[in-house]
């Protein structure tokens, strides 16, 4: 075949092969976490409340900081997220405090740090964290006038 030929008939032979590779490849996993994945977090990070508190900790061997805890917790509901909080925060977007449901990522500011502490959302006003070092993974309420103050964004995974 002479190359004026092959190139004249190129362009079927390119979207064939497109065509193909298309049908053959898996579709995209979605973009966002269903409310199912992130109560399912919620419910992981429950299970998780007493663990030890240490810091880079992301395992109930060798306990949890913060994101380790948020990581961990997304993971077992089968999604993977960053391991620190500034990709968790960016790996997320804004909900108003009024639309928060169970597994919603709750973003702090502690000690003049933006975006320094972060804890799974789990109903009623109250959510699951690992707070710092010497105490271990618990449940806080929002409302708590230290959280309350600190509270810098309500966002959800997507």
């Amino acid at each position: 075949m002479t190359k004026l030929k092959f190139l004249q008939k190129s362009p079927l032979i390119i979207s064939l092969a497109v065509l193909i590779t298309a049908c053959s490849s898996s579709p995209p996993m979605p973009s966002g976490t269903s409310s199912q994945s992130g109560a399912r977090a919620a419910f992981y990070a429950t299970k998780l409340i007493g663990a030890r508190y240490h810091y880079g900790g992301n395992n109930p061997n060798k306990g949890f900081d913060c994101s380790g805890l948020v990581q961990y917790s997304y993971k077992l509901a089968g999604i993977r997220i960053p391991r620190n909080t500034r990709y968790q925060f960016q790996r997320s977007r804004y909900i108003r405090r009024s639309e928060l449901r169970k597994g919603d990522l709750l973003f702090f500011n502690q000690e003049g740090k933006r975006f320094s502490h972060v804890g799974i959302y789990i109903g009623n006003n109250k959510f699951v964290h690992a707070p710092s070092s010497g105490k271990r993974v618990r449940i806080s309420r929002i409302s708590n006038p230290y959280w309350s103050r600190h509270l810098a964004s309500t966002r959800r995974l997507y």
